[in-house]
């Protein structure tokens, strides 16, 4: 097996020492890594200074509690991954998209995020079909009936029963990672942190890791902690706001309506920690912008009991309500096998019987020294998402209010000097939604000539796709749902 530069999350090395092999040897270490425990959190092109494009995999080995980097030049095509690795399948098409490498063997080199010098239209372009007697299509968006993001369905069903489900994105590309070419700079941490609004701590929090390894710096311990305060806020809104939708789905208003206000609740704890209810510009390389004072502290405490109780009060309705949960279990399967093979993360993973976190298994800022217990569940269905997200709600709730009982005393602002040259580096958070993959390549003036993000919606769209198989048409709104995935996370 080729040697791989190993790493820790959060650290950078130089770019030189990413050992750079031939596509097949490339293609084989990758693919036995994958197969023996690793996953691949990114897979990424770029431009190298002699013009062509180089191609690097980044590999999450979550027992060992590291990263391992890989690197080739392929010239025109490579032997592909993906028909032995499908957990590569999104990201071979993003190459092929973005850099014209033809990854040789690929099943279905579908357009992924629709580049306007492609030449074609978004969404134009050749969609699977089911023969049959009876089979028939039913196309759903890009244009919803609610306020909510675009995205293009298309079910290929048998009378109500769906075969197939394809889906296309690639509405929101705003090219994010083409604009923090060249940085950083002052624009650079608003582009991190709007990639999906509301994963804005998260994805702050990614950037800043990957610019204080790039440039060996560091955020004190009083500030790696109220990070932290910050991350599990933005998970407990999230989550609590998801379990009321869910409700919503299924028509059980009590639950929907109860969990609607206390999503503001939380939304209203991070406004006090920041002055803003998504966390905006409260994280910054080495530092955070605000610090939380002995009365502070005790008033967000006193709040977030007060939610925890009110959020128990209205989940537990969900749980005694056998309408609902006649509703929730067996809906949208995902099965163990396919979760792992297709790379799945996050809750969506934990709910299908994983027990990957990188919180524990890569840990990062204070989870470096304060552990949350992993949430799983065994049955992958919609049931299992919801009681992920419930018992991650109630950890993070105890974990933050230990937080703020006893914060590190020291300032919150530490030294950050700039990147160093020609250094990568590799920064995954665990947000709420799961991996969050930032790769950082600074060229030799130490500004970015490379940067790669995988947001964790990048990896788990195709595991809605599989839900569906299987079920009713009329199953999508509470199986998306129970997802929750980000378009223009996916996006960029």
């Amino acid at each position: 097996m080729s040697a791989m530069l190993s790493l820790r999350n959060g650290q950078s090395a130089p770019l030189a020492s990413v050992p750079v092999v031939a596509p097949p040897e490339f293609r084989q270490a990758v693919l036995r890594a994958a197969t023996s425990g690793g996953r691949l959190a990114s897979f990424f092109g770029r431009n190298l200074p002699s013009g062509r494009a180089g191609l690097m995999a980044v590999l999450a080995h979550d027992r060992q509690g590291s990263l391992s980097l890989l690197a080739t030049e392929p010239g025109e095509s490579y032997p592909a991954l993906t028909a032995e690795c499908p957990q590569a399948h999104l990201f071979e098409r993003e190459i092929f998209e973005q850099f014209g490498v033809m990854p040789a063997g690929h099943p279905w080199l579908k357009p992924v995020r629709f580049p306007p010098r492609a030449g074609r239209a978004c969404g134009m372009t050749e969609y699977f079909q089911v023969a049959g007697e009876e089979v028939h299509e039913v196309a759903v968006g890009p244009v919803h009936a609610g306020v909510i993001e675009p995205g293009h369905f298309r079910f290929q069903c048998h009378g109500e029963n769906v075969l197939h489900l394809e889906i296309s994105l690639g509405y929101q590309h705003r090219g994010v990672e083409r604009a923090l070419m060249g940085g950083p700079e002052k624009r650079s941490i608003h582009y991190a942190q709007t990639l999906a609004g509301d994963s804005s701590v998260g994805h702050a929090w990614a950037y800043c890791q990957a610019l204080e390894a790039l440039g060996g710096g560091e955020a004190p311990p009083r500030a790696a902690a109220l990070r932290g305060v910050a991350l599990e806020l933005e998970r407990i809104a999230n989550h609590i706001g998801d379990l009321g939708a869910l409700a919503g789905d299924v028509g059980f208003l009590p639950t929907q309506a109860y969990c609607g206000r206390l999503r503001g609740d939380a939304l209203n704890l991070t406004a006090m920690l920041c002055g803003n209810r998504f966390g905006r510009n409260f994280l910054g390389p080495g530092a955070v912008a605000f610090d939380v004072d002995a009365k502070l502290s005790d008033e967000m405490r006193r709040r977030l009991e007060a939610l925890g109780r009110d959020a128990a009060s209205a989940v537990d309705l969900l749980w005694d309500s056998p309408s609902v949960t006649g509703r929730f279990e067996e809906a949208g399967k995902v099965s163990l096998e396919d979760c792992r093979r297709l790379g799945l993360v996050g809750p969506v993973a934990r709910a299908c019987g994983t027990n990957q976190d990188v919180r524990r298994d890569l840990p990062f800022g204070i989870y470096r020294y304060a552990m949350i217990p992993v949430s799983s569940w065994h049955a992958g269905d919609v049931f299992g998402r919801a009681q992920v997200r419930w018992l991650e709600a109630q950890r993070s709730m105890q974990f933050v209010r230990e937080l703020l009982e006893s914060l590190p005393g020291g300032a919150v602002r530490g030294e950050f000097r700039g990147p160093k040259p020609e250094h990568v580096a590799v920064s995954l958070v665990e947000g709420w939604r799961g991996e969050i993959c930032h790769v950082a390549i600074s060229d030799a003036r130490g500004r970015f000539s490379a940067y790669k993000i995988t947001d964790p919606s990048f990896h788990n769209w195709f595991g809605l796709a599989m839900a569906l198989r299987g079920q009713p048409i009329s199953d999508f709104p509470l199986c998306n749902k129970s997802f929750n995935l980000s378009y223009c996370g996916h996006d960029l």
